[in-house]
């Protein structure tokens, strides 16, 4: 038997390009505003799969909108039993295994709907946003979209965005070679109206838990003559972050925290005074898009962690000096 061309072609690559007008094509930065907006004020209840490496996670996400304020619920349904409980700004995670809850305040989530600036355009002179084409994701039409970085010093992102909802649907993080770091895909999503409240309840029962509350930093008293620190050396766009910056705790010695970012890559930067020199005095490591790189001088070491190429933390943490 003889196959059309055009019915082998669709056979062996999946459906051709569809044609569109350039007037009916969505602006990629409007798109990715309405995604962030769409993932904070929808009610939607989903299964998504998160592959790092060979690691390979299954969870469920529940999300409710009310009164200006998100409340969630994140289960993982393969490994070691989780559960993590947002109300608001706080955050409970239950870890069975341990009959331990800790509690602090609320972080950002995997889903990079939920941590991209809005608007995405502040943003705009260190990332390019571009419409790369269509797909179906979790049985539902998605625009496919790139964030490209304009150097190095960052990583790019694909993400996959529900034509109807604008809700993210998958999401890659890559190198810049275009390799994915890490993966994100909703295998089932769905919309709702309504979301009861019980839905949102833990099925962990706590009883017997030991609950550990992080809601704040103890603050660690600090005499005018101690050093204070800052990053010489940092890509184009970056600066220090508005969120608080506190000493923390590590055994007696105190450990400044500075925070940089460029509204979307985010890096902390960790100066910890040690008694005696560690066994190695540098040295990276990563962890999916995830980079660590230690270095020790004059009695302190200095760890620059970041979700970032590993130039950028060796560039930062090489960069850091003190100052009275």
């Amino acid at each position: 038997m003889r196959y059309p061309l055009l019915f082998l072609a669709t056979f062996l690559f999946g459906n051709l390009p569809t044609a569109y007008a350039a007037d009916s094509l969505p602006n990629p930065q409007v798109l990715i505003d309405e995604m962030s907006t769409a993932s904070r004020t929808l009610n939607y209840d989903g299964v998504f799969i998160y592959s790092l490496g060979k690691q390979i996670d299954t969870m469920r996400i529940i999300h409710k909108s009310g009164d200006g304020n998100s409340y969630e619920r994140l289960v993982s349904l393969t490994g070691l039993a989780r559960e993590v409980i947002r109300d608001k700004d706080q955050v409970r995670c239950y870890f069975p295994e341990n009959k331990a809850v800790v509690v602090e305040k609320s972080r950002l989530g995997k889903l990079i709907s939920s941590y991209l600036p809005h608007p995405i355009k502040s943003i705009s002179d260190f990332y390019i946003f571009e419409l790369a084409g269509e797909d179906r994701i979790a049985g539902l039409d998605a625009w496919i979209l790139n964030i490209r970085p304009i150097d190095k010093y960052r990583y790019g992102y694909q993400l996959w965005i529900d034509k109807k909802s604008k809700l993210l649907l998958k999401s890659e993080l890559k190198n810049q070679l275009g390799v994915t770091l890490e993966q994100i895909m909703f295998a089932q999503l769905n919309v709702l109206d309504e979301i009861d409240d019980a839905l949102l309840e833990p099925s962990t029962e706590a009883e017997g838990f030991t609950w550990y509350k992080n809601t704040t930093n103890e603050r660690v008293e600090t005499k005018e003559s101690d050093k204070q620190w800052k990053v010489t050396w940092m890509p184009a766009g970056f600066s220090m972050s508005d969120q608080p910056k506190e000493p923390l705790l590590s055994g007696r010695m105190s450990v400044e925290h500075l925070i940089y970012t460029d509204g979307l890559a985010m890096v902390s930067i960790y100066v910890e005074q040690l008694n005696q020199q560690p066994d190695n005095t540098a040295g990276a490591s990563n962890f999916g898009g995830v980079n660590t790189y230690a270095v020790f001088t004059d009695g302190y070491q200095i760890t620059a962690v970041g979700e970032v190429p590993k130039t950028t933390v060796k560039l930062m943490a090489d960069s850091v000096k003190s100052y009275h």
